[in-house]
């Protein structure tokens, strides 16, 4: 470590920013594993220091003192050798990047579109209770105020590492605003969350992109600007499309579409990379695949469940109101509990 911090004090001298924010990145990595284990070298050597006193101490008194303390001592070492245990799990290549998610409604119809406007409206709020940053990249609104999608990018140390098991389907059991016989329906929206690649993580051609300007719409197709601002942009590659029109400007649209593009590109390469490894992909949450149900939002019982880890919170209000730390906690538990299984 002590290498590592010269050689960032020299990288930093010599003007190499990116490798002197590499070297401070693998730094911050380290330091808690180094402070773990000089913590446990000195509790150890105290403990053999007091093992050793209470082996020639005659004085009843005295030998009940240092038995307190290598009973203390023992239990120390203990929960630092189960904290170093869980600081050696493999960090996830992806902590401390931006986080780019992406809402659609689902099934439901247009009350699938009000509900993802709900959840784009918890994830905002629970962006503000850890201090986050959230910038809006595209959205799409429909009809009755809801949203057919909503593109945001959400900045924070933790970010990732908070809202990467939020990716699947949500479901709600509510009665819509739509229903006049107070009937209770089900509709969900699908939740995508990527991590924001860096362009020096994914490597774009331009001859393989193929690029089309147009009019924004907003709700029912009207033209809401008298430009051709809007950008839709194809990698021919791929397949993928993406669209931006949120932006007044064609270039602020493009550069918000390219930063899209650029990280959906990236998962589906880590995706590949992952299943070279894995028949089953790596950081799924038991079954949860995008396929399933992942959580179901009940607003008659104020109840949230979460099926892949089958936890059933009475705080629907709480959690809507950006309250989300009990979800997340519980699943970043469960992918470190899987994480030392795995490894055991």
């Amino acid at each position: 470590m002590e290498k590592l911090e010269s050689q960032l004090s020299e990288l930093y001298a010599s003007g190499d920013q990116q490798a002197a924010a590499a070297a401070g990145r693998r730094l911050a990595e380290l330091r808690p594993v180094v402070d773990a284990f000089r913590e446990r070298r000195t509790t150890e050597t105290d403990l053999a220091e007091a093992r050793e006193m209470l082996s020639g101490e005659p004085d009843a008194e005295m030998r009940e003192y240092l038995e307190s303390e290598i009973a203390t001592k023992e239990a120390l070492v203990e929960t630092l050798d189960a904290r170093l245990q869980e600081l050696l799990v493999p960090r996830d290549p992806d902590d401390g990047k931006n986080v780019i998610v992406e809402i659609r409604g689902g099934e439901g119809g247009e009350e699938g579109n009000l509900w993802a406007a709900d959840l784009y409206e918890m994830y905002r709020r629970y962006a503000d209770l850890r201090r986050w940053k959230v910038e809006t990249l595209a959205s799409q609104l429909s009809d009755m105020g809801g949203m057919r999608e909503v593109t945001f990018v959400v900045k924070g140390d933790d970010a990732w590492s908070r809202l990467k098991h939020e990716a699947g389907p949500h479901r709600v059991q509510r009665v819509p605003t739509t229903e006049s016989q107070g009937r209770v329906h089900t509709s969900a929206a699908t939740v995508t969350v990527l991590p924001e690649a860096e362009e020096i993580d994914v490597t774009i051609d331009p001859n393989d992109l193929e690029i089309d300007v147009y009019r924004s719409s907003g709700p029912g197709g009207q033209s809401v600007n008298t430009t051709d601002s809007a950008v839709r942009i194809t990698h021919k590659p791929s397949g993928l499309v993406v669209t931006c029109q949120d932006e007044k400007s064609q270039l602020q649209n493009k550069e918000k579409a390219m930063r899209i593009l650029r990280s959906r590109l990236y998962e589906i390469e880590r995706e590949r990379q992952e299943a070279e490894l894995s028949s089953a992909r790596r950081g799924q949450v038991k079954s949860g695949g995008r396929s399933d149900k992942i959580r179901t939002y009940n607003y008659k019982e104020n109840r949230v469940t979460d099926h892949r880890i089958g936890l059933t919170l009475h705080s629907l209000d709480q959690v809507l109101a950006g309250q989300l730390d009990d979800l997340t906690d519980a699943l970043m538990a469960d992918e470190r509990q899987r994480q030392l299984g795995d490894d055991a």
